[in-house]
Formats: C-alpha cells, structure tokens, sequence
C-alpha cells in the first residue's frame, strides 16, 4: 500500500500569512484580539484562535477596544473604515491575491465599469469584492445566471480566488462569443490552480482520494469534486478521526490532498492515522518493523543509539582509544533529557507531531521511569568516568530542564528569562550540549586535555546535530508559531533556513580535508565526509517536495548520526 501526499497540501500563502500575523498578535500584546469574522475557514484553527485568547466579532461595535484582525477573505471598504472608526488598532490579514481583486475592481468601477464576480454569493470573499463594486456589481456561479445578466456597456469579469478553473475557462469562452468587449482577468489564486492541476495529474496513479479540510472552506470542497470527477474513490474529510477504513478498500495507492486552509498537523495526523491503518494489513515482518521504527523514534531510543554513535565518532576523529562510559553517558544523558523535555512539551507535540503527542500521553508513566532510570544511567557513568564528569552531567542536565520548564510555566512572552527571547537559542544550545558530550568528555576523560582534532570534532558534531535539530525546526514552524516560539526557521524564514544548513554542511565536507592538510586528524577520517553529503542530499529532497512522515524524517535524519558511528567503527576496526 503507497500513500502520496501532494506538494501542494495545506496552507496557501495567504491563509499561513493572515494565521502568523494572528499568532504573533497573540504572543505579542496583552490588548484584547478579536477578528471581524471567522480568519479562515477551518474549524481546528479557529478553536485553536480561541484557546490563544482571540474572539471573533461578527458585527462593528461603536466603541472598540483592543486590536481587530481582518479576516483573509477581506471585508468591504465600508467595514474596513467602520473598524477604524470605532477605535480599533486595525491589523489587515487580508490575502494578497484578494486585494488584488479588491485593486482591479475598485479601479474599474471608479471608471463606470460593471463588475460581475464569478463565485459564490454567501462567500466573506465575494461579500467583500461587491464592496469594492458598488451598486455595479454583479455575482454569478453558473452560465445559466451569466446569460440572465443585462448586457453592459463597459464590464469587467474577475474570479473569486479560490474558483474552479475549468468553470472559469468556459465563463472565459462565453465571454468571448457574446460580449468580446468585455475585459476579462483570471484572478484565481495561483495556489489554488495548482491544488487543482495536481489532483487531475495524481488521478491515474492513484485509487483514491482523501481530501483534507472544513467541510465549509469553498477550495476544499472543490477539491473533493474535482477528485470525484476523476472518477476515483473520494473522501472529505475534516480530521483523522473522520476516515472509514473501509470506504479505501482495495485501494492501492491512496493520495492525500488539503485546502488552503488545513493546518499542517491536521494532514500530518490524517497521514500518520492512515499510515498505521494500511500497515495492519501489510505482511507480519513489515507490521512489526513499522512497529518498532515507529516506537523506536518516538521513544528517542534510536536518538540515544545515535549518540553513542556521534561519540565513537568523535572518539575516532581525535585518534583516541575506544572508551565505553563517555559512550554509555551520552546515550544515557542523549535519552534522558530528550524524553523529559518532550514529556513537557506534549502541547507543543499537538501541533508538531500529534502521534508522538499521543505516545507520550498514553505512555506517560513508562516513559517518565524511562527517562529517570536512563539518567540515574548517566549519572552513575559520569562518576566512574570522575567527579569532574559527574558535576558536569549535574550541570548540563539542571540547566537543560530550568530551560524547558521555564517555556512551560512562562507562557507570556513579556515574562520569559532572555534566552527564550533569542531566536534559535534552543537549537543552538542543543547543539552546544550534543558537541561536549560527545566530542569533549572523551578526551578529557582519555588525555585530561582538548586538542586541535577535538575542537575540530566538536565543531563537526554541533554542525551535524544543528542541522538536524534546525531541520525539525522547519517542520514544525506551524507548531513554533502557535506556541510563542523564536526558533531560527521563524526568524530567518524556511528558505533562508534551508540554505544556511546547507551551507553549513557543504563547509563540513570541507572541514575534514583541511584538517587532514594540517595534519590534525588522519586521512582515514575522511570517511566521515559521507554523512554530511547525504545530508545535503537529504534536504535537497525536502526541497523538490519529497515528503516523508514525521516518523520516517525522524529516522532517516537521525540514521546519519548511526551512519557516523558505523564508520567510525569500520574505520578503527580495519584501517
């Protein structure tokens, strides 16, 4: 059984534009927010609006107070002055690509033009474009309306963005043949085309459809009729928990599309709660392997396994003998601090991850003996190795929970101490934290000193866990947003994001050839330059839209941390 999710799911630039702006309102000010109607059409996130404090206003009052949102789908320019009017410090979260439409009918019916909006007529975006109209404007959402139309001296036509193309080529054709002096301009959002032209495109390859989003978001619903014109099997559905099973039976291939104004974590449930549907149909082996993958990543036992890997690595960078307890202290601290930071950051996991959210709720009381045995584990590794060792463990591991605690209990953003108000400062001090566990205990422990390979090695690994971490980071922007979060991607932006890691390791590859020229670390570490390579491979593919599952990420990514270790043990063990 495959399942494809399209390049194309989810938020629309618009909708993620007017959902940040309300967020960052949020995290921001201590005023009352509301909106002036529902900001998109999603009843997840509206709820989600709700719990953030933001209320929703379905008429002007006289006297306003606080700060007002308008809505994505826009308002009429009446609205817009009222809202001003009433004392309001106005935030417009109107989409781009509506003002547009607002620009090119305002401009028009300024010149005596007639403006007939191709669209539904109870939609907030057409209520708002007839605004701009005035008493010249006209909305249709069929030929037969169209031909019911007076005909006008001079009129323009336009869409409602989130139109069905093929209905607005045959309006197009009408036009064309009964009133050719009539200007006609496709406004249909480009986001929107390509939702469309992407289920049409998926359709052969595929036995069925589901269809993420509002039962009442117009796009979605286009989406499902369009992939029921398909002919294939199509389901709409608003969450995970509204897909039937058996309607996908023997199906093969199953798709997954979202509207513009579906939450990244919405699909990413529907994809996760599908995923593990289909695989209790699969053979036993593979049932069980999912299984185990699935559990463990999530458990982050295969993280801790990856850092015993980045130490054995780091180990052999540096030329250093092979030593079990930094090994065994990194994979216990690695552990330990993952699952208890993660068993208080579940909230944030509702909008990051929700399986992994719902394993640690339901696991809760394992996974909290789990995490204290592994760092009584670390701990009592760290006083073999030396009291310098345990007081550093002691350290490391108090300011790791202070931090995350701290981001628990201080929701408002006035409050937090000012580490939290640097952007990116827990994917940098994971990183830090990664580097000495593994790159310098192992020295300080063998030789009591750090060398110049060890600098290199710690260098190498922060680089190697900062890719990773920042990588996560990007998935997870929606999550950051609605959490208050300062993380790099949110402060530099996903493309930018993308090209510093990449950057970052191409300067990893290149790293390892320096050293060995000044004759810092043997040539025989060059082996290593693999990882870093596959890496950028690896976000190369997130780039041309190559989704994985956020549990197949999880592996994949932390499967170079295993890759590093995996060399290193070939490496000591034949050259």
């Amino acid at each position: 059984m495959k399942v494809t999710i399209a390049k194309t799911a989810g938020f629309c630039m618009g909708v993620r534009r007017a959902v940040e702006m309300a967020f960052d309102s949020a995290n921001s000010t201590a005023t009352p927010i509301c909106t002036y109607g529902p900001l998109i059409h999603n009843p997840q996130v509206l709820s989600l609006l709700k719990e953030k404090g933001i209320s929703v206003i379905d008429e002007i009052p006289e006297n306003g107070e606080g700060t007002v949102i308008i809505r994505a789908h826009g308002i009429p320019p009446g609205d817009r002055r009222a809202l001003y009017d009433s004392g309001f410090k106005v935030i417009d979260a109107t989409c781009p690509r509506v003002i547009r439409v607002q620009s090119i009918i305002s401009r028009h019916s300024q010149k005596g033009y007639a403006s007939i909006i191709v669209g539904d007529k109870a939609h907030p975006e057409v209520i708002g474009l007839l605004g701009y109209a005035g008493e010249n404007g006209y909305v249709t959402d069929s030929l037969i309306s169209l031909e019911e139309l007076p005909e006008f001296e001079k009129a323009i036509i336009v869409t409602q963005t989130t139109q069905n193309s093929e209905f607005f080529e045959k309006v197009r054709d009408w036009a064309k043949k009964h009133h050719p002096h009539y200007k006609i301009f496709n406004t249909i959002c480009d986001s929107t085309e390509k939702r469309q032209a992407e289920i049409k495109s998926l359709a052969p390859d595929i036995d069925a459809v589901i269809v993420v989003g509002g039962y009442n978001s117009g796009n979605t619903r286009r989406l499902a009729e369009i992939a029921s014109a398909g002919g294939k099997k199509s389901l709409h559905v608003e969450t995970a928990e509204d897909i039937d099973i058996r309607e996908l039976a023997g199906a093969s291939h199953i798709g997954i599309t979202a509207g513009a104004s579906t939450p990244n974590w919405i699909i990413k449930q529907v994809y996760q709660d599908l995923e593990a549907l289909l695989a209790q149909n699969e053979r036993p082996l593979y049932r069980y392997a999912f299984s185990l993958m699935r559990f463990l990543v999530n458990s982050n036992l295969y993280l801790a396994v990856g850092a015993g890997c980045l130490t054995l690595a780091g180990t052999w960078m540096q030329g250093l003998p092979f030593q079990l307890l930094p090994i065994l202290a990194a994979m216990f601290y690695i552990l330990a601090m993952h699952t208890a930071n993660q068993m208080l950051e579940r909230q944030f996991d509702q909008y990051s991850d929700p399986y992994r959210a719902v394993f640690y709720q339901k696991n809760r009381y394992a996974l909290s003996l789990l995490a204290f045995i592994s760092g009584t584990g670390a701990l009592a590794a760290s006083w073999l190795m030396g009291r310098l060792f345990f007081i550093m463990f002691i350290c490391m591991s108090l300011l790791g929970l202070l931090y995350n605690i701290d981001a628990v209990t201080r929701n408002s953003a006035q409050h937090r101490h000012f580490l939290k108000n640097i952007p990116g400062s827990k994917t940098v001090l994971t990183a830090l934290a990664w580097g000495i566990i593994t790159a310098l205990v192992p020295p300080l422990y063998s030789e009591g000193y750090i060398s110049f390979a060890g600098m290199l090695a710690f260098a190498w690994t922060c680089a190697m866990v900062l890719v990773r971490t920042a990588y996560f980071d990007i998935m997870d922007m929606q999550g950051s947003r609605i959490m208050g979060r300062g993380t790099i991607p949110i402060l530099l932006g996903e493309k930018r994001t993308i090209r510093l890691l990449k950057a970052m390791l191409i300067a990893m590859v290149l790293v390892l050839p320096a050293g060995v020229v000044a004759g810092v670390i043997s040539g025989e570490v060059l082996l290593l330059i693999l990882c870093p390579a596959l890496m950028y491979r690896f976000l190369q593919g997130y780039e041309q839209k190559m989704i994985f599952s956020g549990m197949h990420r999880g592996f994949v990514m932390e499967s170079f941390f295993l890759l590093a270790g995996a060399l290193s043990g070939l490496g000591i063990l034949l050259l």
